[in-house]
C-alpha cells in the first residue's frame, strides 16, 4: 500500500488523487474534490450496509444549533477489527495515499425517506463550544471520503453549495475533498448537504483524516 502521505495537509493528497487515471478532479478554484466511481463492488457495498443495519444508532452533532430536524439520519461505529471493514480502510488510505493512523475509524450512515444532513462543514469550526474538546489531541479534520453504498429510488443526492455542484448517488462513487486551504485553515467552500431522500433508503461511509495520529 502507498502511504507516502502524512496527513494529507497541504497540496501532497491532492496531487496523489490527481495522478490516478480513474480519479476526476471537478473543476473549481474553490476547493479540491474528486470523484472515484467504481471505487467498491456491489457485494461488499452490500456487505457493509448489513454491517450499518446491525449497528446503527441516532447520529449526533458536534455542535447543536438547536434544530432537531438538522441531522435526522442514523449512524454505525464500523468495526476496526472486522475484515470486511479494514480492507475498506486500507483501499481509502491508499487512494487518498494518507497514513492509516491519520484516520478516524470508518463510519457508516443510514438515510431513510424524508431524512437529511443539511448544509454543514466537516472541519470543527474554531470559534465552537466543543474545539477543543475535538482537536486537542489529533488536531482539525484534513480530508474526508464519503461512499455511496447504494441508490435510492428517489432524492439522496450531495449538494456542495458554494460551486452548485449536485452529485447524485451511485453504488461505489467514492467522494473525497480537503476541508482546509492550502494555508491550513478551514476553507468554508466545503458547504455541503445531503439532500432529504424522497423515496426509498440511502446507505453511505464517511471516513476522516486528521492533522495529527488517531488515538485507537
Amino acid at each position: 500500500m502507498a502511504t507516502i502521505i502524512r496527513n494529507g495537509v497541504g497540496s501532497s493528497s491532492t496531487d496523489h488523487l490527481a495522478a490516478q487515471p480513474q480519479v476526476q478532479r471537478v473543476p473549481t478554484p474553490k476547493l479540491n474534490l474528486f470523484i472515484r466511481k467504481g471505487f467498491l463492488d456491489k457485494d461488499r457495498c452490500a456487505q457493509i450496509i448489513a454491517r450499518i443495519d446491525e449497528r446503527r444508532r441516532p447520529s449526533t452533532l458536534a455542535d447543536h444549533d438547536g434544530d432537531a430536524s438538522y441531522r435526522t439520519s442514523e449512524t454505525c461505529d464500523l468495526d476496526w477489527n472486522d475484515p470486511v471493514v479494514a480492507e475498506l480502510d486500507a483501499m481509502i488510505c491508499d487512494l487518498l495515499g494518507i497514513e492509516p493512523q491519520f484516520g478516524e475509524p470508518v463510519q457508516g450512515q443510514r438515510y431513510a425517506t424524508g431524512q437529511e444532513f443539511k448544509a454543514h462543514t466537516d472541519y470543527f469550526e474554531p470559534r465552537g463550544e466543543d474545539f477543543l474538546k475535538y482537536c486537542e489531541v489529533s488536531g482539525q479534520r484534513t480530508w474526508t471520503s464519503m461512499l455511496y453504498l447504494n441508490e435510492p429510488d428517489a432524492g439522496g443526492a450531495t449538494r456542495f453549495k458554494a460551486i452548485d455542484k449536485i452529485i447524485q448517488p451511485e453504488t461505489g462513487k467514492l467522494l473525497c475533498w480537503n476541508n482546509l486551504r492550502p494555508d491550513g485553515s478551514p476553507n468554508p467552500s466545503t458547504i455541503h448537504h445531503g439532500m432529504k431522500v424522497r423515496m426509498g433508503t440511502k446507505y453511505i461511509i464517511t471516513k476522516w483524516f486528521r492533522e495529527r495520529p488517531w488515538p485507537r
